[in-house]
């Protein structure tokens, strides 16, 4: 049966029983129908792992839309872009403004060049070279929470760091790459399992342009919470059983961080329970 749902279950049964309630507290999110406050049960310092040489995360309990994840990501960190018109989902309507800009925010931050005594780079690039150039560093990282852009970002970053950590296992030719995502605030029932295939696919996609084997992923989220109106629909999925894990799929001729399509990824064998629906919105 899959980790990933295992995982998922443990997280909300531990925030459920062991989280702070925010009602009553000052909170800046409210409800899009009502404008009303939207409170939390929320646990600080969540920590999950995953092993991606032996699955891929994807939920069983509900399904999880890859191509849509995909989509996103690569528009983060491949197109380095800040204007939803190059997005193809309505995510980030919410934060952008008349132009379809969020701002300094997300992948305008990635795209940003920085000098380095090996020349210019943006901060992909910049981890690209280190994986194949340097790949024992402890210093190859990204970081997107850039404190003198905040007053110009649409909605400051949520998944804002990513560390790449490569190891050698012993029997195997090739090294091993791991990663850690850091994330300041995650809504564990609309966004937790998205953005973990989202960097599990990350991950997938370095290893293969720089020769390596997947790892670890791990995914530190500093307040992992369950909102209110949500707690009856995260009760309902954690009573399910969990499936089998799916089969991962990325196109093995791409070598070339910048030549990933959408089309490149699936999920094979991806048995789900039925969709959550009606989902309210926190904004």
């Amino acid at each position: 049966m899959s980790c990933a749902d295992q995982i998922f279950v443990d997280m909300c049964k531990d925030v459920l029983e062991n989280g702070t309630d925010t009602k009553g507290e000052k909170v800046r999110p409210i409800w899009e129908d009502d404008g009303s406050p939207a409170y939390t049960i929320k646990r600080f310092g969540v920590i999950n792992r995953y092993d991606l040489s032996k699955e891929f995360p994807a939920l069983t309990l509900r399904k999880t839309n890859l191509k849509n994840c995909v989509d996103e990501l690569l528009w983060i960190w491949q197109k380095k872009s800040n204007n939803i018109h190059e997005l193809n989902s309505h995510i980030w309507d919410s934060w952008a403004d008349e132009t379809g800009s969020i701002g300094k925010a997300y992948g305008y931050q990635l795209g940003v060049k920085h000098q380095y005594k090996e020349g210019l780079f943006d901060q992909v690039d910049r981890v690209i070279y280190d994986l194949k150039n340097n790949p024992f560093s402890r210093r190859i990282i990204t970081n997107i929470y850039v404190h003198q852009d905040l007053h110009e970002m649409g909605l400051y970053p949520c998944a804002y760091s990513m560390t790449f950590n490569v190891t050698q296992k012993p029997g195997h030719d090739r090294m091993t790459l791991n990663a850690l995502l850091n994330q300041r605030s995650n809504d564990i029932l609309t966004a937790n399992n998205w953005n973990v295939c989202q960097y599990a696919v990350l991950v997938h996609m370095m290893a293969q342009v720089c020769n390596f084997e997947v790892g670890e992923f791990v995914h530190m989220i500093a307040d992992a919470h369950i909102y209110d109106r949500h707690v009856p629909a995260i009760k309902e999925l954690i009573s399910r059983e969990p499936l089998p894990a799916p089969d991962f799929r990325m196109n093995p001729e791409v070598k070339d961080f910048y030549e990933f399509t959408v089309d490149d990824f699936r999920l094979d064998n991806y048995q789900t329970h039925p969709q959550i629906k009606n989902i309210p919105v926190a904004v």
